[in-house]
């Protein structure tokens, strides 16, 4: 029977990252991973949903149709002809893969360059043996002083309307579709949904999101919002919100889906394809909680406090699989603060410093306060707002959409939230993450130069308009 020092039960980025970084703390570690992906050779592919079937073919996807859309609308402005454009969907796919194929297994090559055993197999829970916990991993049982929980999360799905991955899809689906569908819907206007949206709406489909919720990215700051649903709405995007889905009938190669809208009344809507994008829910199945006392709550989650401890001694958990967003880069922070609590050192995760991000064009991202959190929390504020519009770079890129928004308090001047929603978004967040992570005030911003020309002057920008100086708007 082999024995671990620590074993993380799943190989996406939370686990496999706890891994990484427990074997670098001279720990015998290993990871057991059960999932094949759709591998062509069965194995256990790592990287979790994020490398195979989200974050990493998603974002392929993007810029492939980011770049179809500006060849067909936007090279004109700048004086590029273009003839005879087309897509080679299978094409785009085949390039998605590669580069799938070549992040999954460059973690198999870190795990050789860090000594981590991979363990194909589902990790189950079979009890204690004296310090250490029995783990059934495939057809072998192994021992782990620590385990670490990192089995992440599932798509959703709606009862009334089943998931065949080739009418009505998830995100695994979404991401395989071979041809562009001439009507697609989505169900759910979340991250997934825009994204996908956005990816066969530059392709060609006449795209409808139907949204349970009266309200558009409620998550995000209003102004941002605002502008997005407008932006979108501009781009094609038709949207409808407040609604109930009632069911879907599956005829040939489309479906007709079945809602009441807003007020309630009973509608029909022809599809090629549905994109089924309401959320996701942790994977504790087949784990053994139940057998061994693994507290998990109402909504499916491990109970963690704030280090990713669970109940029992030495079990951790991290990633989608426990409380908070589901997002790759906090799942990622927590398997290094769990590695590094293990090894007793002071590991930490500041939650209040986590990005997110919508990688539509434009980009939305966000960290910190929103305005009407701040509202509710009775926290006196002030707000610093400059269009991309009054950038020089954003004008050049043809992308002067969006603006960034930094919110700091009104008596300590420390930067509370900013907002942004406009090209490379996803980029800029990263200096206000810093911001907040060490308590920056918005005049820290204000006073460090900026280079010129960049989209980051926007947020240099924004930062001397909380104090009504700024400079270029």
């Amino acid at each position: 029977m082999q024995s671990f020092d620590v074993l993380v039960i799943g190989g996406g980025p939370g686990g496999y990252v706890a891994a990484i970084r427990a074997a670098q703390l001279d720990f015998k570690t290993a990871c057991c991973e059960s999932n094949p992906y759709a591998d062509p050779k069965g194995e256990p592919r790592l990287g979790g949903t994020c490398l195979n079937v989200g974050c990493i073919p998603s974002k392929a996807l993007l810029h492939t149709s980011h770049l179809y859309e500006e060849a067909a609308h936007a090279f004109a402005d700048q004086g590029i002809r273009v003839q005879g454009l087309a897509i080679d969907v299978p094409a785009m796919m085949q390039r998605k893969a590669g580069i799938v194929t070549q992040l999954t297994q460059g973690i198999k090559g870190l795990f050789r360059k860090n000594k981590v055993t991979l363990l194909p197999g589902h990790g189950q829970f079979l009890g204690r043996e004296g310090e250490s916990w029995q783990v059934r991993v495939g057809e072998e049982t192994v021992l782990a002083k620590h385990v670490i929980v990192a089995t992440g999360s599932k798509a959703r799905h709606l009862p009334n309307l089943p998931v065949d991955n080739r009418i009505v899809c998830d995100n695994v689906g979404a991401l395989e579709l071979q041809a562009v569908p001439k009507r697609l819907v989505i169900v759910g206007a979340g991250v997934i949904g825009l994204e996908m949206g956005s990816v066969w709406r530059r392709l060609g489909s006449e795209v409808t999101i139907l949204e349970a919720l009266p309200d558009f990215l409620a998550a995000a700051d209003a102004d941002v919002a605002k502008e997005a649903l407008s932006l979108f709405t501009k781009q094609g995007f038709k949207f409808q919100f407040g609604v109930t889905i009632e069911g879907a009938e599956v005829k040939g190669d489309g479906a007709i889906l079945r809602y009441r809208d807003q007020e309630g009344k009973e509608q029909t809507l022809k599809a090629d394809r549905v994109i089924v994008s309401v959320g996701r829910v942790p994977n504790t199945d087949g784990l053994g909680a139940e057998g061994v006392g693994l507290q998990v709550n109402e909504r499916g989650q491990i109970v963690v406090d704030d280090h990713c401890c669970t109940n029992l001694p030495n079990v951790w958990a991290v990633g989608d699989v426990v409380r908070g967003p589901m997002l790759a880069h906090k799942a990622m922070e927590e398997g290094v603060m769990v590695a590094e609590r293990i090894a007793g050192q002071a590991g930490h995760v500041n939650y209040d410093a986590i990005p997110w991000v919508i990688y539509t064009a434009p980009e939305i991202a966000w960290v910190g306060k929103t305005e009407a959190q701040l509202k509710a929390e009775g926290v006196e504020y002030r707000v610093g707002k400059i269009p991309f519009l009054a950038n020089g770079r954003a004008l050049g890129m043809g992308a002067p959409q969006g603006f960034v928004k930094m919110i700091a308090c009104a008596k300590t001047d420390r930067i509370l939230g900013v907002h942004i929603i406009g090209a490379n978004a996803s980029e800029l967040i990263a200096e206000a993450v810093v911001a907040l992570e060490f308590g920056a005030a918005s005049e820290d911003i204000a006073r460090i130069c900026h280079a010129h020309p960049t989209l980051s002057e926007v947020m240099h920008e924004a930062a001397l308009a909380v104090d009504r100086r700024a400079l270029h708007f």
